[in-house]
């Protein structure tokens, strides 16, 4: 009989935000939307309890085999809890100043976050399911949070039913990989993957890989991406392009280089034309945007293509590279994100790209944060957008993916246009109205100036640990 307390031991951060969310849906419950502050803030602590707890926590493998808290895990879930707590800080001071403050928000948060642990430690198909479900129902309900806005409920809608279709291709996948394999744990999957490849075992791998894209919103299953995020409120949308990413990231990892090793050759070329795909839908989709939430959709696409090309170099050095892509690609979309909640244009949120004209004007300090994110994004060396290319451009060109990262480097040439865009009205054009900072959440526009600040110049300080914290978790994958 496996030892169920070393088992919860194992599972302790997930256990603690399955308890923390419950015992918050119940203070929420009796003191009623009143409690959303109280709320909120118990919540940001409960999260980073949680990634305490992940990096504290011993390592090895539970549930026979369905739970794996290896470093790869641990590392994923710091970025993840961390990155859903900034999310919650972001959404307070927004829901306030939109008068739909309720407290089942920061709730909905730690059950994605729970979720998207569950995905990062997945050690067989199973938990694997568990995990991407209980973190999507959470966020299909985040999607249409604002119930009266007819965008919102569209974002929602859109959101579930695309979800349901990936779901469907994720656990047809699951079926095949299970029938021609026998076993459900990643570890068995491998073992017979390597002595009986066949057609059979790949084209369920291939649905699988289908299924995990979409939650990613790499193209071609990015359709869901645009319109989710130009309907759903702006916070929310920041957790979409943050956590969730990671956590999805970190579980395709896991699943080719884990389960389907011995099939490199074959996964490597699903996942090279996803890349292409995702380059050139992102850079150009976004060239044409007016809304700036619908921009950021493309820019997440372009960038989720990088990610993937270090996993498709099925190296260590490939895996390093896309947690150093994702982590600093998590920071500078939480800043891009803050500064946007910071900004109002006559009484009413930031949205059209338009809205930014002449905002040098009346918030100098916010114009300088937001262009260093926007050169940062857009890959300017030396800010850390610049570091995050190179690490995957390195590693996809040291496992002779050359030609891809050439390829990957002409659409970051090309996704500049709507950054400098960007810049080019904060700082050229005249204001049409007043730009102000909202005033009821300070803490906003301080997380927005913390990640311009780390995208240069901290960053330069910000890898001397980072370097050897993914080189860590990358050769620690499976170590569990």
């Amino acid at each position: 009989m496996p030892d169920l307390s070393s088992a919860l031991h194992l599972a302790a951060s997930e256990l603690t935000l399955a308890v923390g969310a419950l015992v918050l849906l119940m203070v929420g419950a009796f003191i009623g939307d009143k409690s959303a502050r109280l709320v909120s803030v118990l919540s940001v602590l409960l999260l980073i309890a949680a990634a305490v707890v992940a990096v504290m926590g011993p390592w090895g493998v539970a549930f026979n085999g369905a739970y794996v808290a290896d470093p790869l895990a641990i590392y994923g879930k710091s970025v993840i809890y961390l990155s859903a707590a900034v999310a919650v800080v972001l959404g307070d001071g927004w829901m306030k100043r939109t008068r739909i403050a309720k407290f089942e928000y920061p709730v909905l948060i730690v059950l994605a976050a729970a979720g998207m642990g569950m995905m990062a430690s997945s050690g067989d198909l199973i938990s694997m399911y568990v995990g991407i479900e209980l973190h999507s129902l959470a966020l299909y309900v985040l999607a249409a949070f604002h119930r009266d806005d007819a965008k919102a409920s569209e974002a929602g809608l859109k959101y579930f039913v695309l979800g349901a279709l990936s779901s469907g291709l994720l656990l047809y996948g699951a079926s095949l990989i299970y029938g021609f394999a026998g076993s459900m744990r990643f570890e068995d999957i491998a073992a017979f993957a390597q002595d009986h490849p066949g057609p059979g075992l790949v084209f369920g791998l291939v649905f699988l890989i289908c299924g995990l894209a979409f939650k990613v919103s790499a193209a071609p299953f990015h359709m869901w991406t645009p319109d989710v995020y130009e309907g759903a409120p702006t916070p929310v949308v920041a957790l979409f392009a943050t956590a969730p990413k990671m956590a999805a990231m970190v579980l395709i990892a896991r699943v080719l280089e884990g389960g389907f090793a011995e099939a490199h050759a074959q996964w490597s070329q699903v996942l090279i034309a996803i890349s292409l795909l995702s380059f050139v839908v992102g850079a150009f989709g976004g060239i044409a945007q007016k809304d700036i939430q619908r921009l950021l959709a493309y820019s997440s696409i372009a960038n989720i293509g990088y990610a993937l090309l270090g996993i498709a170099a099925g190296t260590s050095a490939g895996l390093q590279a896309m947690l150093m892509f994702m982590t600093l690609y998590v920071i500078d979309q939480l800043g891009f994100f803050a500064i946007l909640l910071s900004l109002s244009k006559s009484g009413r949120p930031i949205r059209r790209v338009a809205d930014l004209a002449g905002l040098k004007k009346d918030r100098p300090v916010t114009a300088v944060a937001l262009t260093v994110l926007s050169l940062s994004v857009l890959g300017m060396p030396p800010l850390s957008g610049f570091w995050a290319k190179y690490y995957v451009f390195g590693a996809a060109a040291s496992a002779g993916l050359w030609p891809v990262a050439a390829v990957g480097l002409v659409a970051s040439v090309v996704a500049a246009f709507y950054y400098l865009r960007i810049i080019k009205l904060m700082w050229f054009d005249a204001p049409v109205d007043e730009i102000v900072t909202d005033k009821a959440s300070p803490e906003t526009s301080l997380i927005g100036w913390a990640c311009a600040a780390f995208a240069f110049p901290l960053v330069i300080v910000g890898l001397a640990w980072l370097e050897p914290l993914t080189r860590v978790a990358s050769a620690g994958f499976g170590n569990g």
